[in-house]
């Protein structure tokens, strides 16, 4: 992963290595991860992060959550930031749900932890719920924000009033997501240079509206960007938009479904410009079992680090049984 350059007057947060990096081989793939909070018998926490994202996108909260009690594990899913593309060449969700479930096995083991709170936004929310079908005895409950959500029955998708509630973002913001997916090659090849790609990526936090305006200024996007420079975890991250059109690229059928017995925590930043505007209450009609929606005003899409603080103090009042 190319590394953006430490200059003494940034903050910490801005830091890339503000935490020590750590490494598994899970699946034939080598994933990188953070793990923070070790030995102080913390909750352990599974912080996944979407696209365009890696783990830097939890830098700001992960103090925060080892102060609050958590002991943090933030990994780079396949072919994002540290970690190497998956060696089948996939990167669709059930991919990254099978991997986090090799790596929860193993630290599971090193650690002696059996259950995992799980927190995702973007594409770690339908990571992170994939998981916990999949594996419902390692995953005690999650946070969940600004992410896709499973396909509701007709009669869910009605407001009291009867108004049809919106489960998809205007038809422009998604303009990305239909080049990604069933034009990946064309895009990587455009984006030739490890600068163009740093740049496209970039937008992502200011101009293309994810973001609350302010959230980021250019250091900080570049900071985020930074490890999309390289073409080959560029292209990499792409693999899981491509999914979505082509099922030959899918290591199998997902099971990503409601679910009325997994506890949710629902947050929803309602200044993002490309998540669906009724998230949140989509959101808690496919899983009923959960606290929500708390919505977070003047909060974009990247929940961890526009309201890291917001976050942790809701996932703690979530956790308070485990917390003690």
């Amino acid at each position: 992963m190319p590394e953006q350059p430490v200059t003494p007057d940034l903050p910490a947060e801005l830091d890339p290595a503000r935490f020590a990096a750590h490494h598994a081989e899970v699946r034939g793939t080598r994933i990188e991860y953070l793990h923070e909070g070790a030995g102080r018998g913390g909750v352990p926490l599974l912080a996944l992060h979407g696209w365009p994202e890696t783990r830097r996108v939890w830098w700001r909260a992960v103090p925060l959550l080892v102060d609050a009690g958590f002991e943090v594990v933030a990994p780079d899913l396949r072919g994002f930031g540290g970690s190497a593309p998956g060696a089948d060449g996939l990167g669709d969700v059930v991919a990254h749900a099978l991997d986090l479930a090799a790596l929860l096995g193993q630290l599971g083991e090193q650690l002696g932890h059996e259950r995992w709170v799980v927190a995702g936004g973007d594409l770690g929310g339908p990571v992170g719920l994939e998981l916990a079908l999949r594996e419902r005895a390692a995953v005690d409950r999650m946070a969940l924000f600004n992410s896709p959500l499973p396909r509701l029955a007709d009669e869910l998708m009605l407001a009291p009033d009867g108004r049809a509630l919106q489960a998809l973002p205007p038809v422009e913001a998604l303009d990305y997501f239909m080049r990604q997916g069933r034009d990946a090659d064309g895009l990587a090849a455009e984006l030739s240079s490890p600068t163009e790609r740093q740049d496209y990526v970039a937008e992502f936090y200011g101009p293309r509206g994810w973001a609350a305006p302010g959230a980021f200024d250019d250091v900080a996007a570049a900071f985020h960007a930074a490890p999309f420079a390289d073409a080959t975890s560029f292209r990499a991250t792409l693999r899981t938009y491509e999914s979505v059109f082509d099922r030959d690229l899918r290591t199998e059928r997902p099971v990503f479904a409601p679910d009325p017995d997994l506890r949710v925590l629902v947050l929803h930043g309602t200044a993002d410009g490309v998540v669906a505007p009724d998230f949140g209450e989509l959101a808690v009609r496919a899983y009923p079992n959960s606290v929500g929606p708390v919505r977070l005003e003047g909060c974009g899409h990247f929940v961890q680090w526009e309201a890291a603080d917001e976050l942790v103090a809701h996932l703690t009042a979530f956790c308070s049984d485990l917390l003690g």
